[in-house]
C-alpha cells in the first residue's frame, strides 16, 4: 500500500504536465476586442431579424373572421445592447427596448362587411437574452457549442385604415396578441440558427491544420477549451509545425509557457520558443537546410581566397586544377530559438564542404569546415502573417580535424561571413517572407502592432479590424438552398373568397 502511494506521488508531476500540455500560440481577446465584435455582430443579428419568416394567421371570434399573410419586418431599432463574458466559457449578448415594425396583409369578415388591405404593426420592448457556450470540437476548432435564448414583447399595437378602422382598433385585441405570439416564436430559432450554423461557418474559416510551404505544415488545433474570465477570453494553441513528408509527427513542448497578463488592447497574441523551434525542426526534418553554390554562383573573390587557401590541395589534382569549386553548407542539427527581453536571436550549427568539381570525374573534396552562428531575429505581424526577418550577428568556423587547420582557415572567416550575408542570408529571408497565418477567421485582421519581448516567450499587443462584414463570409460559404424558403414575390391581392374565411 505504501509502495503504491510512494509510486503515485512520483507519477504526479508528470500527470500534471500530460494533461496541461503548454501551448506553443496564445490569444487573448479583451473586452476591447469585444466591444468592436459587438458592433458587427449587432449588424449581423439585425439582418437575421428582419428574415424572420412568420406564419399565417387565421381565425374567428364570434361573427369577427381574420386572415393575415404576408407578414414582412419592415424595420428594426435595437436601442440597447450588451455583448460581455461570462464564466467560464460563455458570452451573454442581450438586446434591450428593441421596436420591430411589421406590415402584412389583411382579410376581415365581420357580419356583412368584408374588407382587405394592410396593416402597419409594431412591437415595442422587445428584449432579447442569449447565452453562447463556447468549445473546442474534437478536431480542436472553436465552436459554439450550445445557445439558450429567452425573448419577450412588452406591447404590440397595430394601425388601421379603411372604412371599418374603427370597428377593426376595437377588435384588433384578437390579431395583435396572435402576432405578438408567433413573433415572439420566431425570434430565438432565427437567432439559434444564427448562432448554431451560420456562426459556426465562419469559426471553420479558421486554420486548424495546414500547410504553411510545399514543405511544411503548422498545427493550430486548441488543447483545451477557452477560458473566459469576467474581462477576457484566452485560447491555448497547440502552435506546432510539421514536416509533410511525415505529418503525424510530435515534437514535445518543454518550453516555458506563453503568460498574457495586459488587457488594453484588444488582443494579444503570444508565441513561446517551442513555436519557432518547431517551425525549424519541421525545416531540418524536411532536408531542406541546405543549400549548394557551384562555378558561377560562388563569388569571384571568395572563389580567387578559396583558390589561394587549398592551393597545395588544387595543385596535387592535375589536371584537374582549374575545374569549378562547389560549396555545400549543411545545417548539421535544428536550430534553436533564444527569447530574452532583450531581443531574439537563433542559434544555428552547419558545416561547409569545398569541393573541385572536374567534368566528368567524382568530385574531390578539399575541405570540410564546422561553422557556429548566431542570428538576430525582427518579429512582427503583418495584416495576419507572422514574418521573421534575420540578420547574421556572430559567426564562427573552425576545422572538424585539427587547430592547426583550424587556424590556417583563419583568413577565410571574414570572407565566408561575407558571403552569408549577401549571398545566403537573402536566400533564406525570401523564404520566410511569406509568414504563417496567425489563426483569426476571414475577414479580421489585426492593425497597430506591437511587439514585446518576455523571457521565453513574446507576445504581439494589436487592435482587430474587419476587413470583411460577418455578412459577406457567411455567405461566401453558405451551402447552396436546395429548395426555395419563401416565395420569391408578394400577391397583388388576395385570392381567397371571403365566405371560406
Amino acid at each position: 500500500m505504501a509502495a503504491g502511494s510512494c509510486l503515485l506521488l512520483l507519477l504526479l508531476p508528470w500527470l500534471v504536465t500530460a494533461l496541461h500540455s503548454p501551448p506553443g500560440c496564445k490569444i487573448r481577446i479583451t473586452s476591447k476586442g469585444l466591444d468592436l465584435v459587438k458592433q458587427e455582430g449587432l449588424r449581423f443579428v439585425e439582418q437575421e431579424l428582419q428574415n424572420i419568416t412568420i406564419s399565417d394567421l387565421h381565425g374567428k371570434e364570434g361573427q369577427f373572421h381574420y386572415n393575415i399573410t404576408q407578414v414582412k419586418v419592415m424595420d428594426l431599432q435595437l436601442a440597447s445592447s450588451d455583448l460581455h463574458f461570462q464564466p467560464q466559457q460563455h458570452l451573454v449578448f442581450n438586446i434591450s427596448n428593441a421596436s420591430i415594425s411589421l406590415r402584412f396583409r389583411r382579410q376581415l369578415l365581420y357580419w356583412f362587411f368584408y374588407d382587405i388591405g394592410s396593416i402597419n404593426a409594431s412591437a415595442d420592448g422587445v428584449h432579447i437574452h442569449t447565452v453562447l457556450q463556447l468549445a473546442k470540437d474534437e478536431a480542436g476548432r472553436l465552436k459554439i457549442s450550445n445557445m439558450t435564448c429567452d425573448a419577450s414583447i412588452a406591447r404590440m399595437h397595430a394601425g388601421f385604415s379603411g372604412t371599418l378602422r374603427k370597428v377593426y382598433e376595437f377588435l384588433s385585441t384578437f390579431i395583435v396578441t396572435g402576432m405578438r405570439f408567433l413573433l415572439g416564436q420566431q425570434i430565438c430559432p432565427s437567432l439559434e440558427h444564427a448562432s448554431l450554423v451560420l456562426l459556426n461557418s465562419l469559426l471553420d474559416t479558421v486554420p486548424v491544420r495546414n500547410y504553411v510551404d510545399e514543405h511544411i505544415g503548422i498545427d493550430y488545433s486548441l488543447l483545451r477549451d477557452p477560458a473566459v474570465s469576467t474581462d477576457t477570453l484566452d485560447l491555448d494553441f497547440k502552435g506546432m509545425f510539421f514536416p509533410r513528408a511525415r505529418e503525424d509527427q510530435e515534437l514535445e513542448n518543454h518550453a516555458v509557457e506563453p503568460v498574457i497578463k495586459e488587457t488594453e488592447r484588444m488582443v494579444y497574441v503570444a508565441f513561446s520558443e517551442y513555436f519557432f523551434d518547431s517551425a525549424m525542426h519541421a525545416y531540418f526534418q524536411a532536408g531542406v537546410l541546405a543549400i549548394e553554390l557551384q562555378g558561377e554562383k560562388v563569388p569571384k573573390d571568395l572563389e580567387v581566397l578559396l583558390r589561394a587557401t587549398f592551393f597545395g590541395a588544387i595543385f596535387m589534382q592535375s589536371p584537374a586544377v582549374d575545374a569549378p569549386l562547389r560549396l555545400v553548407l549543411q545545417v548539421s542539427a535544428p536550430p534553436r530559438c533564444i527569447i530574452k527581453p532583450t531581443g531574439t536571436s537563433v542559434s544555428v550549427s552547419a558545416f561547409l564542404n569545398i569541393s573541385l568539381v572536374p567534368p566528368g570525374r567524382p568530385a574531390v573534396q578539399l575541405s570540410s569546415m564546422a561553422m557556429e552562428t548566431k542570428l538576430s531575429a525582427k518579429v512582427f505581424l503583418q495584416g495576419k502573417a507572422l514574418r521573421v526577418q534575420l540578420d547574421l550577428r556572430r559567426f564562427r568556423i573552425y576545422s572538424k580535424q585539427s587547430a592547426l587547420e583550424s587556424l590556417a582557415l583563419f583568413s577565410l572567416q571574414a570572407p565566408l561571413k561575407t558571403l552569408l550575408q549577401l549571398t545566403i542570408m537573402p536566400i533564406i529571408n525570401e523564404r520566410t517572407k511569406k509568414g504563417v497565418q496567425i489563426p483569426l477567421p476571414e475577414g479580421m485582421d489585426f492593425t497597430k502592432e506591437v511587439v514585446t519581448n518576455h523571457a521565453g516567450f513574446l507576445t504581439v499587443g494589436a487592435d482587430l479590424h474587419f476587413s470583411k462584414g460577418l455578412r459577406e463570409v457567411i455567405e461566401k460559404y453558405r451551402p447552396a438552398p436546395t429548395t426555395p424558403t419563401y416565395p420569391s414575390s408578394w400577391p397583388a391581392e388576395p385570392t381567397m373568397d371571403p365566405h371560406q374565411l
